[in-house]
């Protein structure tokens, strides 16, 4: 198996790994913190693909792709946390003024789980941010301890595994997700 993690550059790629089976299926494309709540609900079925379509035209940082064999199986959304809805989350705190970025969302496509693609998307994410200037990178994963996660729900990724990549707990949230609290975590990148 050759895992290779690369700045999401193709729209094929992107639509591999977030867009809907049915092309009028109303699918998140992980736009839901990138774009204003009243636009996110705007955006229905095919135009929602278009839109993730123009921001990778206009050289917006959407994430990452894992490619196994040269096949898209992963996703790790990651961009300047002053473009996404962390911005302005009230569950959520900023610990300080830092320009960081965040990381959100990992995906991995079933049929390639369980092979340690989300550590190398999480080390991907991070190696692309700081390519492109960022002092930080926060993630807000679920508390999940031992606990299994539904893997729906698991998107934000779990503490363990941000840990495991050098993360540190930078603040408690009030969010909750699945029933488990997020968390927010750090890596200090200067």
């Amino acid at each position: 198996m050759t895992v290779e993690v690369r700045p999401a550059s193709e729209f094929a790629d992107v639509r591999a790994l977030l867009g809907p089976k049915s092309p009028h299926a109303n699918v998140c494309w992980c736009l839901s913190y990138r774009i204003p709540s009243k636009l996110n609900r705007e955006l229905r079925g095919p135009a929602r693909g278009e839109y993730v379509a123009g921001l990778l035209r206009s050289g917006t940082p959407l994430g990452v792709i894992a490619h196994e064999d040269g096949e898209p199986v992963g996703w790790a959304a990651v961009a300047p946390r002053a473009d996404t809805s962390f911005a302005r989350n009230r569950k959520i705190p900023h610990v300080d003024d830092l320009p960081v970025w965040s990381l959100w969302c990992i995906r991995v496509r079933p049929g390639h789980r369980g092979k340690g693609l989300s550590h190398a998307l999480i080390a991907g994410a991070v190696d692309y941010a700081r390519a492109q200037g960022a002092p930080a990178v926060e993630a807000y994963p679920l508390d999940n301890g031992d606990a299994r996660v539904d893997l729906t729900m698991a998107y934000p990724g779990l503490r363990k595994n941000f840990e495991r990549a050098g993360f540190t707990h930078a603040a408690d949230t009030t969010s909750v997700l699945a029933g488990r609290p997020r968390v927010l975590m750090r890596l200090d990148l200067r």
